[in-house]
């Protein structure tokens, strides 16, 4: 399993790699009323939170599907499709299971910010259970609203610290059984949201990808 870890990390850090390469791109084009020469080729930053939030999606699904999903134990409870001798769980660290989607995804945002600082991302929900993922700036939490109401992307221009950065916020879909089953029956979810039972291709959050840019 720590193999699978490793080569997981080592695959956020190639993503990383393409997208300062084309993050560099985007500061050069300004994301709108930056001048630029015909010759220069830039692209525009919508596209650019667009390519990198379609790797973050494929990386963390297919962990859900075919990692999770495969395994014998999801938080102490027996799965009986299950076939490989391992549990996906909360406290994956003190009991040699494996991380839980969730928490890949959060080692993964880890991994970039030793990488670069030329871009951010993380998970945010209404329904939070980390207390990482509250909805904090304006942007944050009308954005959640949006995609909550929507199950569409919501992006614009923000400023943080002085710094103009094009943000979007993606929908975060219920895409497996064990996305459902392990929020629904988790001791915070239930305390905090009692009433909020999740299902299969339902919004759960959101992702959130902030990249600077400079715009005059």
């Amino acid at each position: 399993m720590n193999n699978l870890i490793r080569t997981i990390k080592t695959r956020t850090i190639g993503l990383i790699t393409i997208a300062i390469m084309v993050t560099f791109t985007a500061i050069a084009c300004g994301g709108g009323g930056t001048t630029q020469s015909s010759t220069e080729v830039g692209i525009p930053p919508e596209k650019v939170v667009d390519y990198i939030h379609t790797v973050l999606l494929a990386d963390r699904t297919a962990y859900t599907k075919h990692v999770v999903n495969r395994l014998k134990k999801l938080e102490g409870k027996d799965k009986p499709d299950g076939v490989i001798n391992a549990e996906a769980t909360e406290t994956w660290q003190d009991t040699d299971g494996v991380p839980l989607p969730a928490q890949m995804f959060r080692l993964g945002s880890e991994v970039a910010l030793e990488n670069t600082t030329e871009f951010t991302y993380n998970l945010i929900s209404t329904w939070y259970i980390n207390d990482n993922h509250n909805p904090k700036s304006e942007f944050e939490k009308t954005a959640m609203e949006e995609v909550n109401k929507t199950g569409e992307p919501y992006k614009d221009y923000q400023e943080i610290a002085g710094q103009t950065y094009y943000s979007a916020l993606y929908p975060d879909k219920a895409v497996a059984e064990a996305c459902v089953s392990c929020h629904n029956t988790h001791p915070i979810h239930l305390e905090r949201y009692p009433d909020k039972k999740f299902e299969l291709g339902e919004v759960m959050g959101g992702i959130i990808i902030n990249l600077p840019v400079d715009k005059t």
